[in-house]
């Protein structure tokens, strides 16, 4: 049974997606954009400020679906500048711990709205 998860602590979706989907044991969560949810607004111009409201964000619709980070299983990190690879890992070790999710990191050409990083992740509930 597929179950759409959504939070108004977490900005909306751009698009024509969920910000989640449960799925038996597994939470797929949506790429996440550093929108603040309380403003609509991006957080920063800044990437590694963009990531951190990025993994709030997932935090957020992980506990709407009654799970936590400490869960995940995988993320996917989108950078538009791979040069901030370094800063943004020191601030993603900030929300998780080991055993950390496998994780894949690219650099793309550019990100919905003008983002510098967009992050999503598989949840286990």
């Amino acid at each position: 049974m597929i179950q759409e998860i959504h939070t108004n602590d977490a900005p909306g979706a751009v698009g024509p997606f969920s910000q989640a989907i449960k799925v038996g044991d597994l939470l797929f969560v949506s790429g996440q954009l550093p929108i603040d949810s309380a403003t609509g607004e991006f957080n920063s111009d800044d990437a590694i400020a963009q990531a951190e409201q990025c993994l709030k964000n997932l935090a957020a619709i992980a506990a709407a679906a009654g799970t936590s980070l400490a869960n995940t299983v995988k993320t996917t990190v989108l950078l538009t500048d791979l040069s901030h690879f370094a800063e943004i890992n020191k601030v993603y070790a900030g929300f998780f711990s080991k055993p950390f999710p496998a994780r894949a990191c690219y650099e793309v050409r550019a990100l919905p709205k003008g983002a510098k990083v967009e992050i999503e992740a598989v949840i286990a509930l």
